[in-house]
């Protein structure tokens, strides 16, 4: 107990004096009881008079190291250290910013990158349409290139055919001279027969009969039929094959003329049986006559020193009517010049035109009227009358002047009222071009036509053309639409 006693002692000794001064006077508990003593003063200490204590503590158990509070220095460290940590760690946010813009920079860097990308794509794309657009373009030109030499080429060879149906034309009009000349002398052989007929009239008491009359009339015809036959077929059948005619006329090329008594395209198929020979002023007065027959007779107007035939229709709304003007299946081409549509054309049993010439001299004898008969392709008859019908010589362009209408086919006739006649070589329509070059055919023609039955008679009713150029009457089926069948009458009113 007390060498115990004495090693603590000499321990606590030993730590007052090394390392704590300030635990001098001082027990580490409170609560343990301190018991000084005092101990007899050295030797050394009695000489310097010194005191001395001894402090006598309870054992205690020691776990762990022994520390020595250094807190003020610890403090100080560790605010030099706080404020190295602050300025690194400062350093290191402004570092962490610097970071963060050039995140957001390279961020919106990439974003247009791709967008470049992006468009680029589509730029790609788009080059790439374009160049296969070009070479399209490229190979198109070369198609047309080559398509245009086609066409010249073509256009050359209708030039060169158009110079020679030029050529052709030039000899029928030479034909067409002899032709009309050769038709002259026989209208003056037919007036001998005729005073010659009159003088066997006055002294013969039998009638004559009129046999040698109508052979001498089928010798003469106002119309003529060699230059119809070979003037060109714009206005044959555009719908139709070909007529055996055709194809015969296809295969001459010169027509051959045995003697002068071929008055039409076809032979006359019926004549009428008169009482007596005529001529008549109009087949009114054949009528009147007695000739109740529809057929060919012969006509003289007054004042007219010339004989002409024409078709009579006796049935027909009381009879009377002469026929000036007819279509009925296409086989006459109405694509005439004025010298033709002056002196009548066509064959007398089938389509024709009586002339102009004519019509002026009949409708200068009395007052007149017109009767157009139309019927469709379904088998529907209409008509037009005019109250008033005469055209004005040929110095005034054989001028139209009708009267009031009357009928079910509707008024396609007043709007080229006080027209002169127009054709392809004397344009007197009020249009800027030739409206009978569009039409094909000729009329009393104002900008350009409200009817023309002098068209191209085109098969089926409705056609394909780039013109309107059919037979028709605009305020019946309207002017695409080609008429079956036409005829222009005459009678006085």
């Amino acid at each position: 107990m007390e060498k115990t006693l004495t090693l603590s002692l000499v321990m606590l000794f030993l730590t007052l004096h090394l390392g704590l001064p300030e635990v001098r006077g001082r027990t580490e508990d409170p609560h343990a009881d301190v018991n000084v003593k005092k101990r007899p003063p050295h030797a050394s200490e009695a000489k310097s008079g010194r005191c001395s204590y001894t402090f006598i503590v309870p054992q205690q158990k020691l776990k762990g190291a022994l520390c020595v509070s250094t807190a003020q220095e610890t403090a100080t460290a560790n605010r030099s250290e706080v404020a190295s940590l602050r300025v690194e760690l400062a350093r290191q946010q402004e570092h962490l910013e610097t970071l963060r813009a050039q995140l957001e920079r390279e961020g919106s860097q990439a974003m247009e990158v791709r967008a470049l990308r992006t468009e680029s794509n589509s730029l790609n794309t788009r080059i790439t349409q374009l160049y296969a657009q070009l070479l399209h373009e490229v190979i198109d030109k070369k198609d047309q290139v080559l398509e245009q030499k086609r066409v010249e080429s073509l256009l050359l060879n209708a030039t060169t055919q158009a110079l020679q149906v030029s050529s052709n034309f030039r000899e029928l009009e030479k034909k067409y001279g002899a032709l009309t000349s050769m038709i002259t002398s026989q209208n003056q052989f037919i007036a001998r027969l005729e005073k010659q007929c009159q003088c066997r009239n006055t002294t013969l008491a039998s009638p004559v009969t009129p046999e040698p009359e109508r052979l001498r009339s089928q010798e003469h015809h106002n119309i003529s039929s060699e230059a119809s036959a070979t003037s060109n077929d714009v206005q044959r059948d555009q719908s139709g094959p070909p007529s055996q005619e055709d194809k015969l006329i296809g295969k001459a090329t010169v027509p051959t003329i045995t003697t002068a008594s071929t008055p039409t395209d076809h032979p006359f198929i019926s004549f009428p049986i008169t009482k007596t020979p005529g001529p008549w002023r109009d087949c009114q007065h054949a009528m009147d006559s007695g000739e109740t027959i529809s057929g060919i007779y012969l006509l003289r107007p007054q004042g007219a020193n010339r004989l002409l035939q024409a078709w009579c229709d006796q049935t027909r709304a009381q009879g009377g009517w002469t026929v000036i003007q007819r279509r009925q299946d296409g086989s006459v081409n109405f694509f005439r010049t004025w010298e033709q549509y002056k002196q009548g054309f066509g064959n007398l049993d089938g389509e024709y035109w009586l002339g102009l010439e004519h019509l002026y001299w009949l409708t200068k004898q009395i007052h007149y009227k017109l009767r157009v008969a139309l019927e469709d392709w379904q088998g529907r008859q209409v008509y037009a009358e005019y109250d008033s019908f005469y055209i004005e010589p040929e110095s005034d362009w054989y001028r139209l002047r009708l009267g009031e209408y009357q009928g079910n086919a509707g008024d396609s006739l007043s709007w080229h009222n006080n027209k002169a006649f127009t054709t392809l070589d004397r344009d007197k329509d009020g249009f800027s071009g030739n409206c009978a070059h569009f039409q094909k055919g000729g009329w009393w023609y104002h900008m350009c036509a409200h009817s023309n039955l002098n068209g191209v008679w085109y098969r089926g009713g409705h056609y394909r053309s780039r013109y309107q150029d059919g037979v028709y009457w605009a305020e019946f089926h309207g002017g695409s639409y080609s008429l079956k069948r036409v005829a222009m009458m005459i009678k006085p009113a």
